[in-house]
């Protein structure tokens, strides 16, 4: 693939987001709702990162629709929601991180499931 010139960046800039997709698929969650990431990512790529795998975050906003990146390379798009999900430093890295730090990570749907209430 050839270098973008200067001319091609401001025209895809022009154009907002080329990679969201105007699709009518209802999202699995909302925002608020509590939810875990899978244990496990694809086997290859994937933007599931080891360090939020298997954790209890909240969802803060619906990005929309995305190609899901870890089929994409086969042609598959797998089109899906992207949430914002919100997981406490202290859920991630334990007790001695500070309590009143978070971190937030654009996540699809098929790395999460829904978590129960009652659950901490």
């Amino acid at each position: 693939m050839p270098a973008l010139d200067k001319a091609s960046v401001n025209a895809l800039l022009k154009e907002g987001d080329v990679m969201r997709m105007d699709l009518d698929i209802p999202p699995k969650f909302k925002v608020g709702d509590r939810v875990r990431t899978k244990k496990t990512g694809h086997s290859g790529h994937t933007r599931l990162a080891r360090y939020v795998r298997d954790k209890i975050g909240i969802i803060k906003r619906d990005h929309g629709i995305y190609p899901l990146p870890d089929t994409a390379i086969d042609g598959d798009d797998q089109p899906q929601h992207v949430y914002s999900v919100e997981f406490k430093a202290t859920v991630l890295w334990g007790e001695e991180a500070p309590t009143t730090d978070s971190l937030r990570i654009d996540l699809w749907d098929d790395y999460l499931v829904a978590e129960q209430q009652d659950k901490a």
